[in-house]
């Protein structure tokens, strides 16, 4: 099979790119120098043309990987009776804001180890740049290493062994490790590079790029406050989200793939490697929950020049931004690639910028109030364009759109977003109060509680007994389990109690739940079909816990576990027969999982 299961690989990174790593040795995702720059390995998109870096023994009977504890250090484990061989991958952390580390600032670090017996490894590395779009000459230096000489990136492989030209731009080897001993490689990002330069004669200190990689992780990891039952999947769930946020700006990505199918074959392929204000703001609840405030006054630090710029289209702010805040993310189709197992198109860019979804005010308000709460206390200035927001909200609230599941069907009256806008008027008077900061009241909250009778009045089907969609719909939509979770009602209110009840009936396949019905007039305006949503089903697990229903919400939080990958990882979505569909790693499952742990965690303590 050409396409390994999405579930098959680990990821490492740098928190300026990642790379995906599969089973078998071979990295088939990778864009440098950032999450969001075009590829230099896209095999998971394109098995032939897309590129890769495969390093492995030549002979294993089986297969296995683990991370080193508390890390984002991946081995891969290649297991034989004549021996067996092991692949240490990172991407060092390098932090030194003068530029010393330029060299190494974007690099790959493999390191083979023979654990037991002489082992045979086999690398081969042939990139394929710009979604292999763009030629590059290959340059061999036996037997230092090849630089991958293209128009505005070049790639360097740093290796101990000698390199073989493949006839078609990449590179192989072929050696034997005696027990105990290591080969260590690295592929750099090099910035105008010029032949003579020395770059090859840099010497790998791989031993002492591990050391303090390792140290990174588990120094940052050691200040979570989670001590909790489910603490090896929440760590795990921390140190993902951690390698989805880009340290230059503090911007948090919403995956690190693009174009990962929701279907099999299907249409719905998306890049997810910008920073949606939804997500970011989702993931800085689950960093505050587990103490880390650094990396929520970075998102602050981010959030605050996004809400001084001028308004756009859509309001005071885009649902989305490139990574360093830019606006413009243009929606491309690469037609020459085909796609995950056929899954076309595949897309750069994402049409869904010029959307209008009030929700993000709610999320990136809640945000705001929680981190002035348990981080620092927000400035006066950030206060003025807080202000100037609800005021907009409240002028805007009752206009239609397309909410947070971004649908290309048409505008309607999301019930979802009615709530994150009262969400955003609620913590704006909360906020004003709690720090005494001038706000019209009356017009905040007039505003306010017009939107909780709608809601009440126009999003609740008396028959069916649940909250629905949209104003004037049938169908059933999981971003209303939120209502609970965002003190918007009361957890055991029968209101929510009733769409618990009918969203295990009608989303729920098992205990996995859709995101909403495609049918009775909720279609999203796209062919075909998706997995269930994972997030939606740590949604339920919380609503439940939220509801008193503790056994039921912890019986579906384990068996929600079963789904991630043999590492802990989790995509967007699940498929019919438990495989991982769509973008991955996915920042929205995983902080669902933080918070739904968080959550159940002290209610069965505080039950006994």
């Amino acid at each position: 099979m050409p396409y390994k299961p999405i579930e098959s690989y680990g990821v490492i990174g740098d928190m300026h790119s990642v790379a995906l790593v599969g089973m078998d040795g071979s990295i088939d995702w990778c864009c440098l120098p950032h999450f969001d720059s075009p590829s230099v390995f896209a095999a998971i998109l394109d098995d032939k043309k897309g590129g890769s870096f495969a390093l492995a023994a030549a002979h294993a009977a089986s297969r296995k990987q683990m991370y080193m504890p508390d890390t984002n250090v991946l081995l891969t484990r290649f297991l034989h009776a004549d021996g067996v061989g092991e692949v240490c991958d990172f991407m060092p952390i390098h932090r030194d804001p003068y530029g010393s580390y330029r060299r190494g600032m974007h690099q790959i670090v493999r390191v083979a180890r023979a654990v037991r017996g002489a082992v045979r490894f086999q690398l081969a590395c042939r990139p394929a740049i710009d979604f292999a779009r763009r030629p590059h000459r290959l340059i061999l230096d036996d037997p230092r290493g090849a630089v991958f000489d293209s128009d505005g990136l070049d790639l360097a492989l740093l290796s101990p062994v000698p390199l073989s030209s493949d006839g078609a731009g990449g590179v192989t080897a072929d050696f034997v490790l005696q027990p105990g001993e290591s080969a260590t490689f690295a592929l750099r990002q090099v910035e105008d590079w010029t032949a003579g330069d020395g770059l090859l004669s840099t010497p790998i200190n791989g031993e002492d790029a591990l050391r303090r990689t390792v140290e990174f992780w588990r120094r940052w990891l050691g200040k979570s406050r989670y001590k909790g039952r489910w603490r090896e999947m929440v760590d795990r769930s921390a140190l993902v989200l951690k390698l989805l946020t880009f340290e230059p700006t503090g911007a948090i990505v919403a995956a690190a793939t693009t174009s990962l199918p929701e279907e099999i074959g299907g249409v719905r392929n998306w890049d997810y490697r910008y920073v949606w204000v939804r997500d970011a703001a989702f993931t800085l609840y689950a960093f505050l929950r587990l103490g880390y405030t650094e990396e929520a006054a970075r998102f602050m630090e981010w959030l605050s020049a996004r809400v001084s710029e001028e308004d756009g289209p859509t309001g005071p702010l885009q649902l989305m931004y490139g990574i360093e805040g830019r606006h413009e993310l243009p929606e491309v189709a690469l037609t020459h690639l085909d796609g995950y197992r056929g899954s076309r198109p595949v897309r750069v860019g994402n049409g869904a910028t010029a959307q209008l979804q009030l929700d993000i005010y709610g999320e990136l308000i809640d945000s705001v109030y929680l981190f002035d709460k348990y981080g620092s206390p927000i400035h006066y200035d950030f206060w003025r364009e807080l202000r100037r927001m609800a005021y907009w909200v409240c002028q805007c609230w009752e206009q239609p759109d397309e909410s947070i599941w971004e649908v290309r069907g048409g505008k309607r009256q999301f019930v979802y977003s009615k709530l994150q806008c009262w969400v955003a008027l609620d913590r704006t008077l909360r906020l004003a109060d709690k720090r005494s900061l001038p706000l019209d009241r009356p017009r905040v909250a007039r505003a306010r509680d017009d939107i909780y009778e709608a809601i009440m009045t126009h999003g609740w089907d008396a028959e069916r007994r649940t909250f629905v969609q949209s104003f004037g719909s049938s169908a059933l939509d999981a971003s209303n389990l939120l209502m609970s979770l965002m003190r918007f009602i009361s957890p055991t209110d029968p209101r929510i109690v009733g769409t618990i009840d009918r969203t295990l009936a009608e989303l729920a396949s098992d205990t996995l739940v859709h995101r909403y019905e495609l049918g009775k007039g909720a279609g999203d305006g796209l062919t075909g079909k998706e997995g269930t949503f994972s997030i939606c089903t740590f949604w339920l697990v919380e609503a439940l816990a939220r509801a008193g229903r503790l056994e039921d919400a912890r019986f579906i939080f384990e068996k929600m576990l079963t789904y991630a990958n043999h590492l802990g990882l989790y995509s967007e979505q699940i498929g019919a027969s438990g495989e991982l569909l769509g973008n991955f790693p996915q920042a929205f499952t995983h902080l669902g999982l933080v918070s739904a742990a968080f959550y159940l965690d002290r209610a069965l303590g505080q039950g006994g």
